[in-house]
């Protein structure tokens, strides 16, 4: 896995919060390691794969925020939750479908320890016009 430039805040907060054990990613968006931003909109000009795919590179940030910030990702005892927003159109109901290429994601890299709890909620627009937009929460190991 090619993990991305951890992201630069677009604004007043932080992308990375850790309170003893426990760290609070804000929303990633879905940039690749090389490539644009991917835009769009589920249902309209993206499909359900395509937002998957999107999913994916959102869970690739999240990863390269989380690994820029603790150094090891073998540090990381659990994948806590995952709070996945999908720019869809009226009536669209596959939003598990697509939040389920960051969870995927998230099990590839962490195995037992990623599997997580969840929500997918679908929403008429995300900034930049982005297809799908995740925020996560992480137990990491007590340091000796």
């Amino acid at each position: 896995l090619i993990f991305p430039p951890p992201a630069i805040p677009k604004g007043n907060f932080s992308n990375f919060v850790r309170i003893g054990n426990m760290v609070y990613l804000s929303g990633h968006l879905p940039q690749p390691a090389e490539g644009s931003l991917i835009v769009g909109k589920i249902g309209k000009d993206m499909t359900v794969e395509d937002g998957y795919e999107a999913a994916k590179y959102v869970g690739l940030n999240l990863c390269a925020t989380l690994k820029n910030n603790i150094g090891d990702l073998d540090r990381v005892k659990r994948v806590v939750k995952l709070l996945g927003f999908v720019n869809c159109i009226d009536g669209f109901s596959q939003q598990p479908a697509v939040v389920n290429g960051c969870s995927d994601l998230m099990v590839k890299v962490f195995g037992d320890k990623g599997v997580h709890a969840r929500s997918a909620v679908g929403t008429n627009s995300l900034p930049l016009g982005v297809p799908v937009e995740v925020e996560a929460i992480f137990e990491l190991e007590t340091e000796a």
